[in-house]
Parts: C-alpha cells; structure tokens; sequence
C-alpha cells in the first residue's frame, strides 16, 4: 500500500514529521530523525534506551542510506544498492539500531532481523531446507554474524551461513535483493570463518559501517 506521507509517523499517538515533502521528493530533517528514532527506541526497548551523543555520526550514515540520499551516502562511500555489514564491540546497539532503523521509512520494503544461530539450530534440525529457505527475494538482517556455531545434520558438518551468503550474493547479482547483517568480527576474522571466497562476496554484498572499537558497552 502506497503511503501518500511516509515522512509523518504516528507513534504512542504522537505524529513525528521526519520532514517536508517537495514534489515528489522528501527532504529528511536528521534531528527531527534522531527525535522519532529516540520515541520509537524507547516504545520498542524500554525506558533506558536512548540515543547516546557518541552514536550521531554513524547514525548519520545509517539514517543517510535508509533514506536513500545519495549524494551524502556517496561522501561516506557507501553504495545505496548494497546492504550494510554493521560492525562493533559487544554491547555497542548494532542490533538495536537494525531493527529500529526501518521503522524510519515505513514506505521502503522491510527486513527480517534473524539471529545467525537461530537458523544453524533450524539447519542442526531439518537440514538444507534451511539454506534453501534464505534463497528468496525477502530482505533479512542476520544478527551476530561469524559467532554462531557450526551446522551439523545427519553427521555431516556445514558452514550454513556461508553458503546462505553465498545463494544471497547471486540473488543480489540477478534481482538486487538486500541483505544485511551485524558481526563483532573484523575482516580479517570474518575471512578465517568463511573462507575468502566467501569474504570477497560479502565485499559486494555490504557496504561497511562500523562503530568505533572503543564504543562503551551500553548495556552495562
């Protein structure tokens, strides 16, 4: 359904405008962003969250690319067309600002966060239908990428999200299907878990973002 305001969100029954339309184009206000983002953390994960000072700038890219502004995503290098590989320490949001941020553009097509283990222990149970299943044309975030175990099923061992990034990439090539992830691993660990064909896929797959390594653990 075509929502003829997608930048006028209505939540707890309070309207944030995120901005003003101009034909047929919106022009997004950052800080009206960050005051809906706030509102809508807080409505999704309790009291205490908050948007921290710290996180404006990589904020900034993230609301940049889901609004799809090109010209300041193209400043940042990142590619609109891609999916974000969202990187950090333990504790630093990532998953947090996953699932809120397509709360922002209601008019855009979602995306399931799926934890990285949940679908190994779907894999331990039933099996290759599990990575066949990840072959469509939904858009998934996979939560915690690189940590989640080996697959195994019927004795036979299986590198399970490998393979998935691997059927995502061609989805990718031939139909432009999104894919996201968050990982605390950097590259170099990332490689040693999938292998570096794997690894230079995801390249092409993900544009990345990453958290500064010194970030505070904001659940503590």
């Amino acid at each position: 359904m075509k929502r003829e305001h997608p930048h006028i969100i209505i939540e707890g029954g309070v309207q944030y405008q995120l901005g003003k339309l101009k034909g047929n184009c919106i022009r997004y206000d950052f800080e009206k962003m960050l005051i809906y983002l706030d509102a809508k953390g807080k409505l999704m994960f309790g009291k205490k969250f908050k948007i921290h000072k710290e996180d404006r700038e990589i904020l900034y890219k993230l609301c940049s690319y889901f609004i799809r502004d090109k010209a300041t995503c193209d400043q940042f290098g990142i590619d609109i067309e891609k999916g974000i590989l969202l990187t950090g320490p333990v504790g630093c949001g990532k998953t947090s600002l996953m699932r809120l941020l397509k709360h922002m553009v209601p008019h855009r097509k979602p995306y399931e966060v799926i934890p990285a283990r949940n679908i190994v222990f779907g894999f331990n149970n039933i099996g290759y239908t599990v990575i066949e299943q990840y072959g469509d044309h939904r858009f998934y975030c996979f939560d915690d990428l690189g940590v989640e175990p080996t697959g195994r099923h019927f004795g036979k061992d299986c590198n399970v999200m490998g393979e998935i990034l691997l059927s995502r990439y061609d989805l990718f090539l031939k139909h432009r299907v999104k894919t996201h992830a968050t990982t605390n691993l950097n590259a170099r660990e990332l490689e040693e878990r999938y292998g570096n064909r794997v690894r230079s896929r995801m390249r092409e797959l993900f544009n990345l973002v990453a958290f500064d390594k010194n970030v505070k653990d904001k659940r503590v």
